[in-house]
């Protein structure tokens, strides 16, 4: 059954190698992979659903001393998550790229960033988490400089020097968690963790790098210009996903393994940054000029969202309520991975066809491209929060547990984001909808805009329907160090 554990990593790293062996094939060898991951995640999911944690140590060492790698309920549901967006975004890119010299790069780095995320994802100690974030950050670089304009190069750049420093301060962390405490392994490293200066000092640092490389305000300004100029897939995975596990991590540790070493100040210093970020990612989303930029700045306004969070469940006792806001954010995050990816695989459709994004001009899309501007709509109605989407649950137990804990600051924030939302997202319909110089034939159809659709119809209905059972599925005692289902 530890076998589970590797086959998600496994497989589509060796994928990556035989693409950058046979370019020819890399449709092939990254749809194959990328099915086989998707099976592999969902019978892992299975396996933790029935028999609780999973864990392996790599090679026979004891964790601590050699790779370990973990399972339980929030790792896995990430797991999925990745393998369903990763697998439809590769459906895409096999319509997207039309360039064979760009599609034989694409393939080898797409793979290898789906290895690096899958191995963060179900890493058991802080230093693999540092090295394979690290292979996060870099495949996602080279993939978005693939665009190969002045902007993208320009972009991934600044995102390379800005994902180093993150990732200085977080290794930083590591390092003084291991000279405080001896071990890693983050199951150790919860049983021994103290209050005491050494672990503020790791906590602070491995914070701080993490919310560089989740683009936290006021650490977002290299995440838009990164995410609009980089080719459609790839903002796609770099919104759903690379900024997502970085969040991941955020509450990994902060659930898992420094939990006696938090503070409420702490934990709402963060919430009011999410506060901004909600507000001023929503105004600047609203005055984009370009469809792709305005799925950016509205990923900082998302993201914003999560670190909402942190400081209700600090303020929520072990119990019930305290579960349902873990579910919550586990929700919220599933939900905006969906619907974004949707939405830039959308923006991608529409710039191939018209040459542009520029929303002034989308006059005449709904007619010419009915069921890309249905995902436009689907997206929208997650990225409002309105229901049945996922996000419209996810939403209201935040209400509720800002009413539980007395934080009433937190109503105004979502509810204000939430109008902004609607506005962006109904800026972009209104003029999709008006009459233009488009006609069918200009804008034919095509199979590329069902991936899209499938991401968009996940995030509006079926997480919303299943919603339950996701909440049965994570049961906050996972997070406990001894970890449950």
């Amino acid at each position: 059954m530890t076998d589970l554990l590797v086959w998600p990593i496994l497989l589509p790293l060796l994928a990556s190698l035989l693409a950058l062996v046979f370019p020819r094939r890399g449709d092939w060898i990254g749809g194959m992979a990328s099915l086989a991951v998707l099976i592999s995640a969902a019978w892992l999911v299975h396996s933790v659903w029935d028999n609780g944690v999973i864990a392996v140590a790599l090679g026979g060492w004891q964790p601590g001393l050699g790779i370990a790698l973990r399972a339980d309920g929030l790792s896995s549901v990430l797991l999925l998550m990745v393998a369903i967006v990763a697998l439809t975004i590769g459906i895409y890119a096999t319509r997207y790229f039309d360039n064979a010299v760009v599609r034989a790069r694409f393939w080898p780095l797409w793979l290898l960033l789906l290895a690096a995320l899958n191995a963060l994802l179900l890493s058991g100690d802080v230093f693999n988490l540092y090295v394979t974030l690290e292979l996060v950050g870099l495949t996602a670089v080279a993939l978005g400089a693939l665009g190969g304009s002045r902007d993208a190069i320009v972009a991934a750049l600044r995102y390379l020097t800005i994902g180093l420093l993150g990732s200085m301060a977080f290794l930083a962390g590591v390092v003084v968690l291991y000279a405080a405490y001896g071990t890693l392994d983050m199951v150790a490293l919860a049983s021994v963790v103290e209050d005491r200066p050494a672990t503020w000092v790791a906590l602070m640092l491995m914070t701080l790098g993490l919310l560089v490389k989740s683009a936290l305000f006021p650490m977002h300004f290299w995440l838009p210009p990164a995410h609009a100029n980089a080719p459609a897939p790839v903002s796609a995975a770099l919104s759903a996903l690379v900024v997502k596990v970085a969040f991941y991590l955020v509450l990994r540790l902060w659930l898992d393994v420094f939990t006696v070493a938090l503070h409420p100040a702490t934990a709402w210093m963060l919430g009011l940054l999410g506060a901004v970020a909600v507000l001023w990612g929503s105004y600047r989303a609203l005055r984009a000029p370009r469809l792709k930029l305005l799925a950016a700045y509205s990923t900082v306004a998302q993201l914003g969202y999560l670190f909402l969070f942190l400081p209700l469940l600090a303020g929520l006792p072990d119990g019930p309520a305290r579960e349902a806001a873990f579910g919550a954010v586990v929700l919220f995050a599933l939900t905006h991975g969906f619907a974004k990816s949707a939405l830039f695989l959308g923006a991608g459709v529409i710039q191939q066809r018209a040459g542009h994004d520029r929303i002034e001009e989308l006059g005449g899309t709904a007619r010419a491209l009915p069921v890309t501007t249905f995902v436009l709509a689907l997206s929208g109605i997650a990225l409002i929060g309105l229901p049945p989407s996922g996000t419209f649950l996810a939403k209201w137990q935040l209400l509720a547990a800002a009413v539980e804990t007395g934080q009433w600051v937190w109503i105004p924030v979502v509810a204000v984001g939430s109008l902004l939302a609607g506005a962006y997202v109904f800026r972009v319909l209104g003029h999709a909808f008006a009459p233009g110089d488009r006609d069918g034939s200009a804008l034919a159809a095509g199979r590329e805009e069902l991936p899209a659709l499938a991401l968009a119809l996940v995030a509006t209905v079926v997480l919303g329907l299943a919603a339950g059972g996701l909440w049965g599925f994570l049961d906050f005692a996972a997070m406990s160090p001894g970890g449950a289902r």
